[in-house]
């Protein structure tokens, strides 16, 4: 199994920062990437990122150019840096890390809420 613990969401205002982490344990050695989904109210949880084990990155059109995913491979963290954040940002944060063993494990969210 895995466990994941994500950090840092908050208050922010338009235009603002926020970095999230997600600290992994546990089998960590069958993770084969990790990333970001984030879920606004009412609607349906969507893909913002992920980091592959090798470093590939990927993300959603819309934070193209504002959030970076990284990785810390001796922390075995996954960091979100986000910039530049606008009022649809907002909306609890999950990470989740997929391995080849038992599947896809989620964190518990973290909200990040940015207003107007």
């Amino acid at each position: 199994q895995v466990q994941l613990v994500e950090s840092g969401g908050g208050l922010v205002q338009t235009g603002g920062s926020l970095r999230l982490s997600c600290a992994a344990s546990g089998s960590i050695f069958s993770i084969t990437a990790m990333g970001w989904y984030r879920q606004a109210p009412r609607k349906q949880r969507e893909y913002v990122a992920h980091i592959t084990k090798v470093g590939l990155t990927n993300y959603r059109d819309s934070v193209l150019g504002r959030f970076t995913i990284s990785r810390d491979n001796v922390k075995n963290t996954v960091y979100l840096q986000m910039n530049t954040l606008a009022p649809e940002d907002t909306a609890v944060y999950y990470c989740n890390a997929d391995t080849n063993l038992t599947g896809r494990h989620w964190g518990q969210g973290t909200q990040v809420t940015v207003s107007s």
